[in-house]
């Protein structure tokens, strides 16, 4: 409670308490005469004495580190996955340079932030194709948001946790193009946020559906089904001994089957044909999602958007029909499979759209069979040629400039989010070091992802930035940022 007093007197008192502080009994002779208690007094003569002690000391300034000293610690931070106490470890005995914990944050805080500035000051030049999904948390209901070039690999935006919702994918996709990052095509690995959040803004119409979640759940469903055919292959064997062991006449150790031999042969053969048909059905949904499908019998000589969307929906219904005839253990991995390529269906072949133009503009300049043989080249590209130049080469002059239209737009093809996941993988080891990842730690790996050379695979000497920018040369993250190049 506050002493009812001006603070001129407490000024006035506080400050005859302090030119006397020898002084016996002056304290106690002050309580008496302005009705103030005696810890009151002692308190607000602390306070001075504090404040006059603040007024008159030298502030010490804050430290700058050396630029060696803070690429160092940068990058242990990124390169080696290191957490700030390793890095502190790690430069004391490698190096014997001593930086403390909080010389450490004030480094990769002052650095987060440039990294988040210079994200926000990309934009594309053109419309580009982007990867969205979630990397969830170790708090429930929230995730990573994080959005990633099809064909360059170059991180748009990652996001610290947010909900998992249609509004927060609104709010990031909203600051990408406030940013200038244009888009034309989206694909996901089906989340309800994004789907909600892409149907709020009017772009559904532009999304693609990843195919490789559906193959690989296909692939597990199917995998199930020769598990089962395993066990009751199994089961048959079994029973078959227990039989001719007691056509013999000799004991057979254990419990008896509970199914006769002619029932078990029968289960068995039923579970065949269900795996036969599985693997059928399942091999005809990974030809029908193929880039290009060649087919003699249609008028351009390759399969349609419209063909490919019957079958598919002739092949669905068959996996509905075949869940009828299966055993019950196996009837709800058919239906979900079944379930899953239904709701999918109107987003599976968005990336056929595109290259409809090109197979009439084709057709009409070089003719059925011509469109044919493209195709069929393209598809064993990888034994007629290592590159584009070297499989254009093989085709007539006459062709290459429409196989060359042709052979790019089947290439930049848009089916998968791999690429994201891709990025998941560089944010994993990082997430277990550091637990939770901010802002500005989720901006140093981008820019530094951004950034990096390529050492091996087809896109060798690249990093994600030159393959989406022919004129970006800077390939030094760090020096990006503004610190001052390696010295040799």
């Amino acid at each position: 409670m506050k002493h009812c007093s001006t603070p001129e007197q407490r000024i006035e008192w506080t400050m005859n308490i302090l030119r006397s502080p020898s002084c016996h009994g002056l304290i106690s002779q002050s309580s008496r005469d302005h009705q103030v208690s005696r810890q009151t007094l002692y308190r607000w003569k602390q306070k001075a004495e504090q404040a006059l002690k603040e007024v008159f000391t030298c502030r010490p300034q804050p430290r700058t580190h050396h630029p060696e000293v803070q690429r160092q610690v940068l990058t242990l931070l990124i390169e080696a996955h290191a957490s700030y106490r390793e890095i502190q470890t790690c430069l004391k005995s490698l190096l014997g340079t001593s930086v403390s914990l909080g010389s450490v944050c004030s480094i990769v805080k002052q650095a987060g932030a440039r990294a988040r500035a210079w994200l926000c000051r990309q934009h594309s030049a053109t419309a580009r194709a982007l990867a969205l999904d979630e990397q969830f948390s170790s708090k429930r209901g929230e995730a990573y948001l994080n959005v990633v070039d099809v064909h360059s690999g170059q991180v748009w935006a990652s996001l610290p946790p947010a909900a998992v919702e249609g509004e927060s994918w609104m709010i990031a996709l909203w600051d990408l193009q406030a940013q200038g990052v244009t888009y034309d095509v989206t694909v996901s690995d089906g989340g309800n946020a994004i789907h909600e959040a892409l149907k709020e803004l009017g772009q559904l119409w532009q999304h693609q559906r990843d195919v490789w979640h559906l193959f690989h759940l296909a692939a597990t469903i199917q995998g199930r089904v020769e598990t089962a055919v395993e066990q009751e292959e199994h089961r048959l064997h079994t029973i078959r001994g227990y039989e001719e062991r007691k056509v013999r006449g000799e004991r057979f150790s254990g419990r008896p089957p509970k199914t006769t031999l002619a029932m078990q042969e029968h289960l068995v053969s039923h579970l065949l044909n269900v795996w036969e048909a599985v693997a059928y059905l399942f091999q005809q949904f990974q030809q029908l999602l193929d880039v290009v499908i060649i087919d003699a019998t249609s008028t351009s000589g390759l399969l349609s958007a419209p063909g490919r969307q019957a079958e598919l929906e002739t092949l669905v219904s068959l996996l509905f029909d075949l869940e009828e005839q299966v055993p019950t253990s196996l009837k709800s991995d058919l239906h979900l499979i079944a379930r899953q390529m239904q709701l999918a269906l109107p987003s599976l072949l968005h990336f056929t759209h595109p290259l409809e133009s090109r197979h009439q503009q084709a057709l009409q300049a070089l003719g059925k069979q011509a469109l044919q043989v493209i195709a069929w080249a393209w598809q064993r590209r990888k034994i007629l040629g290592p590159d584009l130049k070297t499989l254009l080469q093989g085709f007539a002059p006459a062709w290459r400039p429409i196989a060359q239209v042709l052979c790019e737009g089947w290439s930049q093809a848009v089916r998968a989010s791999s690429v994201v996941e891709n990025w998941h993988s560089i944010l994993r080891p990082h997430l277990a070091v550091h637990r939770t990842l901010s802002a500005n730690l989720l901006a140093l790996l981008a820019v530094w992802h951004n950034h990096r050379i390529v050492p091996r695979g087809p896109h060798v000497g690249l990093s994600p930035l030159q393959r989406s920018q022919a004129d970006h040369i800077e390939a030094d993250w760090l020096t990006v940022l503004g610190y001052l190049p390696a010295t040799a």
